[in-house]
């Protein structure tokens, strides 16, 4: 039996964005697309009518899978400095179960070059996708330093660095390996990144141990 439209556009979709988050948008051509799925290229383009459409779906799927994730904390009641550590562990689990994610979304912020004309609407559904996760990473921040509960830092420079030390740990391949000494998609890896990425974010870079004297936590 053929596959439904649904079922070979997910199709698509699922090739298309490991083939982009290993080469990059013009590392990859619309024929060896549609040869990977097993498709003609005519039929490829009778899910999508250009390549620069099939990467902003691809785009806009992944950060729609985190935000189906991470909507909620926001939307939920809590603390702020709670509210952090669940986007950091929700983040962070949704990009060690999708190993494309981190590299694709590392290579975007790399390939604004390569686009040029009117955006389609695809690249404005995955820029508001995008948007929002920042807003509400964002809002989570002020209600801490509004609170109190965080110290009064620059909120965009903050969420720079929040998705330095989420989204570049799991592109980072050999090298990040090698510095770790593991998988950095092993559970083992994934929890050291959770305890350091709260550590950093919760206390900057002085150690709490130079800060109060006490004994510092992450060498409990």
């Amino acid at each position: 039996m053929a596959d439904s439209p649904a079922s070979s556009r997910d199709k698509i979709l699922d090739v298309a964005e490991a083939l982009f988050a290993r080469r990059g948008y013009a590392g990859v051509g619309l024929r060896e697309v549609a040869d990977a799925v097993g498709l003609g290229k005519s039929s490829l383009f009778h899910h999508f009518k250009s390549k620069t459409q099939l990467y902003f779906e691809v785009l806009g799927r992944v950060l729609g899978r985190i935000e189906e994730r991470i909507a909620p904390i926001f939307a939920a009641p809590g603390e702020p400095a709670e509210k952090l550590d669940r986007v950091l562990d929700t983040l962070l689990d949704a990009l060690a179960e999708h190993p494309t994610t981190a590299r694709l979304l590392l290579r975007a912020l790399f390939e604004e070059d390569e686009f040029s004309g009117e955006p389609c609407p695809e690249e404005e559904a995955a820029r508001q996708v995008l948007d929002g996760l920042l807003s509400g990473m964002g809002a989570v921040l002020h209600a801490g330093i509004e609170s109190g509960a965080f110290r009064d830092v620059s909120v965009a420079h903050a969420l720079q660095t929040m998705m330095g030390a989420c989204v570049f740990h799991f592109a980072s391949g050999e090298l990040g390996e090698e510095l770790i000494g593991a998988p950095v998609l092993s559970a083992s890896a994934v929890r050291a990144q959770k305890h350091t990425v709260r550590q950093l974010l919760h206390h900057g870079l002085a150690a709490p141990a130079a800060a109060s004297g006490e004994e510092d936590p992450c060498r409990s």
